[in-house]
């Protein structure tokens, strides 16, 4: 996966403004594959989120797709590991992905709070970045079960790669399990042009 030859794409830049987006170069891992785990020795919940990225007719699976993810930890916070030097701000939990030839990933992890004192529903960033495409951010993983996820905070939600809310169950070992499939383009900002 070569990054320059992506600076000199024909196409427009997507996905209006991203903040924080290029972080998920630093410290990329130069192999990337379609499963991951990101779990910390935080004493967080074990949670595995999988799905298929499709292309943007909704049915096409889309290979080679990098999907970067970062949370925070079960304080509530983007902690930082100590040697840490590279997306401090996106802390130690996070990680990529690589989706495979049916548009597969699968990552496992911890399960995030929400930050301190605040009413945001906790959730995962995701950012993706095409072949031949910017990297943009998708809608927040977030969790059909949270109650700081309120009706107005539903529908306040974007749709981008399709709706980000998520049933999460447990498995008979304690992991909480989810899946989520994403449409690349769906409501993403000048996708098209």
């Amino acid at each position: 996966f070569s990054f320059a030859a992506d600076s000199s794409a024909e196409h427009k830049p997507v996905g209006g403004g991203c903040d924080g987006c290029e972080l998920m170069f630093e410290g990329m891992p130069k192999t990337l594959h379609s499963e991951t785990t990101i779990l910390g020795a935080d004493g967080g919940e074990p949670m595995e989120i999988e799905g298929v990225i499709y292309q943007e007719d909704g049915k096409t699976p889309a290979p080679d797709v990098i999907l970067y993810v970062y949370h925070t930890d079960p304080s509530g916070l983007y902690s930082a590991a100590p040697e840490q030097t590279a997306a401090r701000r996106h802390g130690r939990l996070r990680g990529w992905m690589k989706t495979d030839a049916q548009g597969h990933y699968k990552f496992r992890t911890t399960r995030p709070a929400p930050y301190p004192g605040r009413t945001n529903p906790a959730h995962i960033h995701p950012i993706v970045k095409e072949p031949d495409r910017n990297e943009y951010y998708l809608d927040e993983y977030l969790f059909d079960d949270d109650p700081l996820l309120t009706k107005d905070k539903r529908d306040a939600q974007e749709g981008r790669g399709r709706s980000g809310i998520m049933r999460l169950t447990r498995n008979a070992d304690g992991v909480w399990m989810g899946w989520r499939d994403i449409i690349l383009g769906w409501n993403i900002p000048d996708y098209n042009n």
